[in-house]
């Protein structure tokens, strides 16, 4: 299969594009101008370290499980320090997304929309991981700054005797809508405006058109029932609320 590029012409790319990010980002005085530039950074370290990993486990189901272990506590610290980091808020994190993906795959390899193997299992496994964490964190900030915001409208309700959870639930319904819009723009505008990268992929690595057509829909299905069930389960941890939160940093 041709490679996409060199690596000198890859690296070059790519300074490029970081350079470009980080100098929109100082023109216009953003916050954490460079954190950008050292994701990318940090994403190209791991990418590398995980390739050669990935290269001796992929087809070892226990290494592989091992991996989307891995995976899945790194996806939740991340998405716990975005909605404030204690013990308590990572537990949450991890039963939103841990009943997203278990749900979500145990579909997809239940009615055998996609071949149980360790392979397919760490590809899906990890797309619908990644995904349930951005939505996790999504739905959790926007919860809060909504609250914060509308603070007044809270107390009124709880005022007039609702519960904490009642005199939120408007909002609550509001930040799981707006973290899956995303995920639904994305799913339809895929083959208009984006060819998805699994799509993409799976050409690349030989599967016929329509085969990575399938497996694309497959892909774009368990993305929205794993952020679906991770939303709103962040949310119900998140909504009962008795004093106005923190801002977020």
């Amino acid at each position: 299969m041709d490679q996409p590029g060199g690596v000198v012409a890859t690296l070059f790319g790519v300074a490029v594009l970081v350079a470009l990010t980080v100098t929109v980002l100082s023109l216009y005085r953003v916050p954490a101008r460079l954190a950008p530039a050292w994701a990318i950074l940090r994403g190209a370290a791991q990418l590398a370290a995980i390739s050669l990993v990935l290269s001796g486990i992929i087809t070892n189901a226990f290494l592989v499980g091992l991996a989307l272990l891995v995976m899945f506590t790194v996806a939740a610290a991340t998405a716990t320090k975005r909605l404030g980091w204690d013990w308590t808020m990572f537990g949450h994190v991890c039963t939103a997304m841990g009943a997203g993906v278990i749900a979500t795959l145990a579909v997809v390899f239940a009615t055998g929309a996609i071949e149980f193997t360790p392979r397919y299992a760490l590809a899906i496994g990890g797309i619908v991981i990644g995904n349930a964490m951005s939505i996790a964190t999504l739905a959790g900030r926007h919860f809060s700054q909504t609250v914060i915001s509308r603070w007044e409208e809270v107390e009124g309700w709880m005022a007039l005797g609702a519960r904490p959870r009642q005199s939120t639930a408007e909002l609550a319904r509001g930040a799981v809508y707006s973290a899956l819009i995303p995920s639904t723009d994305q799913s339809k505008t895929t083959g208009l405006v984006t060819l998805p990268g699994a799509f993409v992929g799976a050409i690349f690595g030989g599967i016929s058109p329509v085969a990575a057509g399938l497996f694309q829909i497959v892909v774009l299905a368990s993305i929205m029932a794993a952020g679906s069930i991770t939303a709103v389960v962040t949310i119900l941890f998140l909504a009962p609320l008795r004093m106005r939160p923190l801002p977020l940093p």
